[in-house]
């Protein structure tokens, strides 16, 4: 394939729950026998912890129904994970899903709001939806933006501290192993 004249190269196969370890490794054996100068789309890959390290392992694009699906759970992302909004505790929460985020969706709507929404109204999966999006969207931007000024190593790094600062141990051995075999010390 890669003597073939093309405009890229899809990598499918991958994302139907094998495990972390043989996901990244089949990712980068991958990567590394495509021509660098040409797009390398990883299909069905989504988590946000999934598109950073794929990134880094050469991975160029990206599509998947994990915004979407996610959302019509009530399930909105976040830089630290996830917010399950049909949750009790955001009935009286009257701050936008995120706030630092500039979707439609934060800028009009609480998360009370949401939270009463997700009740009665298909409205919510929606509002929901655009977020998650929004959020996938500024992920892959920001971490563009940090290749192009030469930073994706300190960029990973903050992400991870993000996601995983308040867990114990931090980031999946998996993930260190991954960053590790292109020079990403997340430590």
């Amino acid at each position: 394939m890669t003597l073939r004249e093309v405009s890229g190269f899809a990598i499918g196969g991958l994302s139907g729950g094998e495990d972390k370890a043989e996901f990244w490794r089949a990712v980068k054996l991958s990567t590394e026998r495509l021509p660098p100068h040409k797009p390398r789309y990883l299909m069905g890959v989504g988590y946000p912890t999934d598109l950073v390290v794929c990134v880094a392992l050469g991975c160029d694009m990206f599509d998947c129904v994990f915004p979407t699906r996610t959302a019509r759970f009530g399930s909105a992302l976040v830089p630290e994970g996830s917010l399950q909004l049909k949750n009790r505790r955001f009935a009286k929460d009257f701050r936008p899903i995120d706030e630092r985020c500039s979707c439609p969706t934060c800028q009009r709507h609480s998360r009370a709001f949401l939270h009463a929404l997700l009740r009665t109204d298909p409205a919510a999966l929606h509002h929901i939806t655009l977020h998650n999006i929004a959020y996938q969207l500024s992920l892959m931007g920001a971490a563009r933006e940090s290749i192009v000024e030469r930073r994706f190593p300190a960029f990973v790094r903050g992400f991870l501290r993000q996601r995983y600062g308040g867990a114990e141990g931090g980031p999946p051995q998996w993930v260190r192993d991954a960053l590790a075999s292109v020079g990403i010390d997340v430590d």
